[in-house]
């Protein structure tokens, strides 16, 4: 009878040891996968995002209007049948341009031809030069300055302002932005020189340089055009990078992660959430916290018992951008006097993933 319970148990414990070998086999394959899915849907995320402001930007092309003139754009101006009046005029740093027979300077800087030739027309008659004058301006030559696309956008470039453009077609020109793109667009725009009201010959005065700071979720989902502004010759469009933080050594997904939303708090909790949580030889009581000391450009260490905050008995740490969270394993008790050099050598290589919105 006894021979015959272990006779029928035998099949049963082979079948548990097979289950349990193809279980190891299959999960390197189901983490792999894992790891390609979240890499999927952080390329489709900022897919989207570059989607959307191709299509503002195409929207926003077809209600432009002409070209705007600006300084240094080289113009011909003719006055039908008043040859004395007809001639090719620059417009000088200030946006004037001056023409013979008339009192004073003409702005020119920020109108269209079709703009400039009516402003003309009205000026020659109110004046008596041409009792009723046929006036056409034409663009000669374009010296617009150009508008610089920078930090993380797939294309950094330098375009010419030759039409009106947009805040949206410039990013779109650039090809969109990056996957470690933030959440901002800062437009730095230089000083601009005007005559003083009332004395054209005065020398032009500068004014101060402007900052624009523009929330992407504003620029693409609000659909307020006051948010899409329109970009003047010498402007510089910058997309700083997200914050990164960065989890390495005894967690399931080691690598660093976006901080796509730079307003909400991400903590370890939140940070080990996303790294898969710690493996199985993890020391969490023995994790660091290593971030950067703005006064001496090295890293201080914070300890923190991952244990306690896991079981809610330890308050749970906000983690700032470019921290470094790490965290050892039961083999490197040897290692722990040289953690911040281990920890920051980890960094090198590793993935880079959108944390997504908090």
């Amino acid at each position: 009878m006894i021979q015959q319970q272990q006779g029928t148990s035998r099949p049963a414990v082979q079948v548990f040891i097979c289950s349990l070998i193809f279980l190891l086999l299959l999960a390197p394959t189901a983490f792999s996968q894992q790891e390609k899915t979240t890499a999927k849907q952080t390329s489709l995320a900022v897919s989207e995002t570059n989607d959307r402001i191709a299509q503002l930007a195409q929207a926003s092309t077809v209600r432009q209007g002409d070209y705007v003139i600006g300084s240094g754009d080289l113009l011909a101006v003719d006055v039908f049948d008043v040859p004395e009046l007809s001639r090719e005029v620059r417009v000088n740093e200030s946006g004037y341009v001056s023409l013979p027979l008339m009192p004073a300077k003409v702005r020119a800087e920020g109108l269209t031809t079709f703009q400039l030739q009516d402003k003309l027309a009205e000026l020659l008659q109110t004046n008596g030069l041409v009792s009723s004058p046929q006036v056409t301006v034409s663009l000669k030559e374009r010296n617009s300055q150009p508008i610089t696309i920078i930090g993380s956008v797939r294309t950094p470039m330098v375009i010419q302002a030759v039409r009106q453009t947009t805040l949206l077609q410039a990013l779109s020109q650039a090809g969109g932005v990056a996957e470690d793109a933030g959440n901002t667009v800062i437009v730095t725009r230089p000083a601009e020189k005007s005559l003083p009201a009332g004395d054209p010959n005065a020398p032009p005065i500068a004014s101060e340089p402007q900052s624009f700071t523009i929330n992407l979720a504003d620029l693409l989902e609000a659909g307020d055009a006051r948010f899409n502004i329109p970009l003047l010759g010498g402007d510089v469009v910058s997309v700083p990078r997200a914050g990164i933080i960065y989890v390495v050594g005894a967690v399931v997904r080691p690598g660093g992660f976006v901080m796509q939303n730079d307003r909400d708090r991400m903590t370890t909790l939140k940070i080990l959430s996303l790294a898969g949580g710690p493996n199985n030889t993890a020391k969490v009581k023995s994790a660091v916290i290593l971030r950067k000391n703005p006064e001496t450009g090295k890293r201080d260490e914070v300890p923190v018992d991952l244990n306690k905050v896991m079981k809610l008995k330890s308050e749970d740490v906000t983690l700032q951008a470019s921290d470094i969270l790490y965290v050892p394993d039961s083999a490197g008790k040897r290692a722990l006097h040289r953690t911040g050099d281990i920890a920051v050598s980890l960094t090198t290589g590793i993935a880079i993933v959108a944390a997504g919105r908090f």
